[in-house]
């Protein structure tokens, strides 16, 4: 399993001529951040960078962080080739840094980010557990967790996912492990959204989606 995860997987996975992702945001970034405030955010596996784009053009500084070392160098080209042709709507008004890390190895800041947040990451359970610890510390006061998975159900709905029960997880897990006298949880549930299997047939998924603002730091 460790194997699947690792930097020579992704840049192969990345390292095509074509884009791996549709260059679109991801539409629960979009739902929960639309109305915060921009701050510093951490885009935690950026791949390709349409998250970290569509942040930036809304005021935000962007840590985009990714096991990539290819991905990180599309995401940079598709944001210079954005700004210099003038299609980014507002203008890009805020940055971004292309960060290199391995997520399970690396550390980020302690309280440093007014938004984290990590979209579809599916990692086996002993990684995923601590990384998205590490992820919550990241948060400063008054910031947003914004942690969006698969749902498991998603697999017998007909989409491309692998059949794998430990990648999974719920909103609801995620709030769990989170200490209740320092979070409030603004959104935990399993959001129904429009898709296609394989065949292009219309089928119905569902994204596992925790929002939880830091109320105070120990």
């Amino acid at each position: 399993m460790a194997t699947l995860f690792d930097e020579t997987f992704w840049d192969e996975r990345y390292s095509g001529s074509g884009a791996v992702w549709s260059g679109n945001p991801n539409p629960q970034l979009v739902a929960e951040a639309a109305g915060l405030a921009p701050g510093r955010a951490l885009d935690v596996g950026c791949g390709e960078g349409a998250d970290s784009l569509w942040l930036a053009e809304r005021g935000w500084q962007v840590s985009a962080v990714d096991i990539s070392n290819v991905a990180l160098q599309k995401a940079a080209h598709h944001a210079s080739a954005k700004a210099a042709s003038g299609t980014a709507v507002p203008a890009l008004s805020g940055t971004i840094a292309w960060d290199h890390h391995d997520l399970l190895a690396w550390t980020p800041p302690a309280a440093s980010f007014d938004l984290v947040t990590a979209q579809f990451m599916h990692l086996p359970k002993v990684d995923r557990d601590p990384l998205y610890a590490r992820l919550a510390a990241a948060v400063a006061t008054g910031g947003s967790l914004l942690i969006v998975g698969h749902a498991a159900s998603d697999i017998h709905a007909g989409a491309r996912r692998p059949d794998v029960p430990d990648l999974f997880f719920t909103a609801a897990d995620i709030a769990g492990a989170l200490d209740e006298n320092m979070w409030r949880i603004e959104a935990s549930e399993s959001r129904p959204r429009s898709a296609e299997d394989s065949d292009g047939h219309s089928i119905t998924i569902h994204d596992e989606v925790l929002r939880a603002v830091r109320l105070a730091l120990r």
